[in-house]
C-alpha cells in the first residue's frame, strides 16, 4: 500500500532505567527534549504524536501533545510503533526516539527525501557498526504486517527486524545526529541537562 501521508511519532515511552530520570523531560534551550523533537517533526510531517505508556499519559509534558498510548506490553519500542500503526493504519510513520540530542531537521528531511516507496523501512546506517538505526526511521503504511510476523516469532528488537527485512539503509548526512544518551555520563557530554 502506498500513501502520501507521513505522520511523526516521538518515542517517549521508555523507562529510562540507566539514565535514572525521564529522558523525554531532559531540557535543551529551555524546552524539553520531547518538545524539541516534536517541533522538528511538526515542520516536516502532517501530524505529530507522542508514544507513551499507560502510566505516562497524564504526565503534564506529554499531555501537551497528541498521545498514542502503547497497546502492547513487554516488547519495548516496537509497542509504540505498532500502536501508532494501529491508530492510523493509512499513514507512513517517521519514528524518532526522544533520546537523540543531536537530531536535526536536515537529517529527518534527508530520510524522507531518499526513502523509496516500495521499501517498507528506510533507516540510517549506524556510524558505529553499519547496522540499521531503527529509532530514527520511516515505517511505511502496511509494514506493520512484517513487524507482527517477527513479534509472533519472539523477535521484538527493532534493529533485528530491520536487519532481517527489506530495509533501505542510508548514510547519515550529519555523522553525530543519531548519537543517543542513555546514562548520566552521556548526559554530561551533551547539549541536554536535567530539569531543575
Amino acid at each position: 500500500m502506498t500513501t502520501d501521508t507521513i505522520y511523526g511519532l516521538v518515542l517517549a515511552g521508555g523507562e529510562s532505567r540507566r539514565m535514572g530520570r525521564d529522558k523525554a523531560l531532559l531540557v535543551r534551550d529551555g524546552q524539553s527534549q520531547l518538545a524539541h523533537i516534536a517541533a522538528l517533526l511538526k515542520g516536516i510531517t502532517e501530524r505529530v504524536f507522542v508514544s507513551s505508556r499507560q502510566d505516562q499519559q497524564d504526565d503534564p509534558e506529554r499531555s501537551r501533545f497528541e498521545n498514542i498510548v502503547d497497546r502492547y506490553e513487554g516488547i519495548g519500542p516496537i509497542a509504540g510503533i505498532l500502536s501508532a500503526m494501529d491508530a492510523h493504519p493509512n499513514a507512513d510513520w517517521l519514528v524518532v526516539a526522544c533520546d537523540l540530542p543531536n537530531i536535526d531537521e536536515v537529517t529527518l528531511s534527508f530520510l524522507i527525501a531518499n526513502a523509496k516507496q516500495e521499501q517498507p523501512f528506510t533507516a540510517f546506517k549506524s556510524n558505529h557498526d553499519g547496522l540499521p538505526e531503527p529509532l530514527c526511521a520511516l515505517y511505511r503504511c502496511g509494514s506493520d504486517a512484517i513487524i507482527r510476523r517477527f513479534v509472533e516469532d519472539g523477535i521484538v528488537c527493532p534493529r533485528k527486524i530491520l536487519m532481517r527485512s527489506d530495509a533501505l539503509l542510508l548514510e547519515q548526512p550529519n555523522p553525530v545526529a543519531l548519537d543517543n544518551i542513555n546514562t548520566p555520563d552521556d548526559l554530561a557530554g551533551s547539549v541536554l541537562e536535567a530539569a531543575s
